[in-house]
């Protein structure tokens, strides 16, 4: 399900994020390519949240040294959780049948991804090995926030999660992106992502909302203000609030 264009906001529950490319000078996609390219890696990026949360209690679990969770056991469960969602197996991504249609700028993005997103975990794993230790903060908020910078850095197209009264400051929404959460905040959930063009239709912007589930509200649930294992007030949300959002932004052309 998708929506396009300002006024389409009115009946759904996604949100824009506004943000800045490195293009290539080669660097030519027609909408439909870049729109679908960056509703799979909005998809991605949640796959690899929940992967994450699936695995917290392993992660953070004390009387546990080595927990067996390295690069490659996640991007196993990242490759089965993302063909789960979309029925995409990403290690046969170029025998991907047409009946998918995988467009080719994914099938070059979506790998980039995933190598990012080892790369984080591989990084992690001292954090995640240490014994005698709970709470680590290595969580899914965590792990997309590096997951999504790390791609972005290496790549022409911008990743970002984003959120109201954001616990890391670099998720925080400009003026527009608050505006339209605050909207959002009050309303049903939605399975939709809204598309739109910017720039005199040389920037795509793709956002796919958020919700909290109930591993979310360990922290951010009931009761709002008592401090959570990380030290931070609670914020009182309920399953199915609006979380925030996964947000991708990628130039079309450089006419």
């Amino acid at each position: 399900m998708k929506f396009t264009g300002y006024a389409a906001l009115v009946g759904i529950l996604t949100i824009l994020a506004i943000g800045t490319v490195a293009p290539s000078p080669s660097w030519a996609v027609d909408r439909a390519e870049g729109e679908e390219t960056a509703r799979l890696l909005a998809k991605l990026l949640k796959a690899g949240r929940l992967v994450i949360e699936q695995n917290q209690l392993l992660i953070d679990d004390p009387h546990k040294g080595d927990k067996g969770f390295t690069p490659e056991v996640f991007e196993q469960q990242l490759i089965h959780e993302f063909r789960q969602q979309t029925g995409i197996d990403l290690s046969k991504l170029q025998s991907t049948p047409a009946s998918l249609a995988v467009p080719p700028l994914a099938k070059e993005l979506l790998p980039a991804f995933v190598l990012a997103s080892k790369d984080v975990v591989r990084d992690a794993q001292v954090v995640i090995n240490q014994r005698g230790i709970g709470y680590k903060n290595f969580i899914p908020a965590t792990y997309g926030s590096q997951a999504s910078a790390r791609f972005s850095k290496q790549s022409r197209v911008r990743l970002k999660q984003t959120t109201l009264g954001p616990r890391n400051p670099k998720n925080e929404p400009d003026d527009y992106e608050a505006s339209v959460l605050k909207w959002l905040s009050g309303r049903p959930r939605a399975e939709a992502y809204v598309s739109e063009l910017t720039d005199q239709g040389q920037t795509l912007r793709v956002v796919m909302p958020i919700y909290y589930v109930p591993a979310c509200l360990t922290c951010h649930g009931e009761p709002k203000g008592d401090l959570d294992i990380s030290g931070y007030p609670k914020e009182g949300h309920r399953e199915g609030d609006l979380a925030g959002a996964i947000t991708v932004t990628a130039p079309l052309s450089l006419r």
